[in-house]
């Protein structure tokens, strides 16, 4: 690593980045950027940043020597996540001291040294910035732990404004963002009341102070479920200040929202309904013309309704298998994983793909693939959503390329399109359940919305993970990564 910070790197590349964010530019391109210039001014190896929410985390950029780690998760239960989320906001730290994860991963692959810092609002840890080094590298100074924290800074200041980050955009990220806080004296009245508190309460900040809560207040550390006159529900929680006196804080937020089981039940019936109707409709017409009028329809009319009834019976196989396996939250079983041949298991899953697909892939399997180690039947589910994913976006004549490969501690294919692509912004919220895109011209693709998320689900029960990213002349990539065997 250099000797000092490369400041003229650093303010012409943090110019760019401003200039981006001027230019309208949000989200992962700049966050992208950002990390790029922090790599390139502290003579990192690589960098990346973890998304931080109350279940977890997880890689949603990477850079350098840590690509690879996009998508990455990061339980909320690692005994590393619990050391990063408290203590000091900048730290330095070995990643072969952490067994096992996402540090056991990058010191596998000889970056054993790393400049953490956390990105807050308002106290609040939104992320984390990871600058990574190879092993022998010396100790950074003072001065350059200031600049990973001042980047840190700059990545909380994008959270803090909400324009394209976080990723996950309706996800517990930024309801935590809108938590409303309150801190209140030995009698009950308000001390503190800010923004978020009047907007999730509806009681401007003059008509709160010096009053009492208008709420309960639960006991220190304890958590209530409240509802308010109005009929909205408050998840509040209450603890005691530390120092002088018997102030204590107050957080809460609005969980009405949060009928999602109510919500999902009725989605789940509406999508099922509706994605149902069509092939079935299909089928019962074309055999409804068999039937009535075998005699009068020529050899090739009765194969040509045949083939679409098996193609149409095919689709319908693969939906209801879909929504029954995330009705049931299934995963790839309860057997223990075992080493598999993978190249052999893609040729295998991609000779069972429907006729249409078959036509257009473009297999590039290395022969010395090693193995992987996971559940070889869900390979099929994995490579049947991922391949109809990318023959649905894509034009029906363009090739889907599926290709794989392998490093020191995993083994990895990737399925390839040149279709319309995805949105950076988007990359993260395609896992999500039922999620089918915003725009107008996404809803010209028929689906469930359920593809992604048993993929990612299916992965990441067998230790790995996957994630989607722009193609490099325009589609898409998916990237699925597992345990080598």
């Amino acid at each position: 690593m250099p000797e000092r910070t490369d400041f003229s790197a650093l303010i012409a590349g943090h110019t760019t980045v401003i200039e981006m964010i001027n230019s309208g530019g949000t989200g992962l391109p700049v966050l992208i950027h950002l990390l790029d210039v922090a790599q390139s001014a502290l003579g990192a190896a690589g960098t990346a940043f973890v998304e931080f929410a109350p279940t977890g985390g997880r890689v949603i950029a990477a850079t350098g020597a840590a690509e690879w780690a996009v998508g990455h998760p990061v339980p909320a239960d690692d005994p590393a996540t619990v050391c990063l989320l408290s203590g000091a906001r900048v730290r330095q730290a070995r990643t072969d001291e952490c067994t096992g994860g996402l540090s056991g991963a990058l010191a596998e692959r000889g970056l054993r040294r790393m400049v953490v810092s956390r990105a807050e609002v308002g106290g609040l840890t939104v992320g984390s910035l990871h600058v990574l080094y190879p092993d022998g590298a010396d100790r950074l100074d003072a001065e350059q732990h200031a600049v990973v924290g001042y980047v840190a800074s700059c990545i909380a200041h994008m959270y803090g404004d909400q324009t394209g980050l976080p990723v996950h955009g309706d996800g517990p990220v930024v309801a935590a963002l809108a938590d409303g806080l309150a801190v209140v004296d030995r009698d009950g009245h308000v001390r503190l009341w800010n923004p978020a508190a009047a907007r999730v309460t509806g009681r401007p900040t003059d008509q709160a102070l010096n009053r009492p809560l208008p709420f309960p207040l639960p006991p220190s550390g304890r958590v209530l479920d409240h509802r308010l006159p109005d009929g909205r529900w408050l998840k509040i929680t209450s603890g005691e200040l530390p120092g002088p006196g018997t102030l204590r804080v107050v957080t809460f937020r609005d969980i009405t929202d949060q009928q999602r089981r109510d919500h999902d039940r009725d989605l789940f019936v509406a999508v099922t309904s509706h994605e149902l109707r069509t092939p079935v409709t299909v089928i019962k017409g074309y055999a409804d013309t068999l039937t009535d009028h075998w005699e009068s329809l020529t050899e090739t009319d009765r194969r040509q309704a045949a083939r679409v009834i098996g193609q149409r019976a095919n689709e319908l196989a693969r939906l209801v298998d879909r929504l029954l396996s995330s009705a049931a939250e299934a995963g790839p079983g309860d057997d223990p994983p075992a080493p598999y041949d993978l190249g052999d298991a893609l040729r295998t899953a991609a000779a069972d793909l429907p006729a249409e697909l078959r036509r257009r892939l473009v297999l590039s399997l290395p022969a010395d693939l090693p193995k992987a180690l996971g559940h070889r039947p869900s390979l099929a589910t994995m490579l049947t959503e991922l391949c109809t994913n990318a023959g649905k976006y894509s034009a029906p004549d363009s090739p889907v390329e599926i290709t794989a490969g392998a490093d020191g501690s995993t083994v990895f294919f990737q399925v390839g399109d040149r279709g319309v692509g995805i949105p950076p912004e988007h990359v993260e919220r395609a896992f999500d359940r039922f999620w089918q895109g915003e725009s107008g011209d996404r809803r010209r693709y028929p689906g469930a919305g359920l593809g992604l998320y048993l993929v990612r689900r299916i992965v990441e029960q067998q230790n790995g993970w996957v994630s989607l990213r722009p193609r490099a002349g325009g589609g898409t990539v998916a990237e699925v990564r597992l345990p080598r065997g």
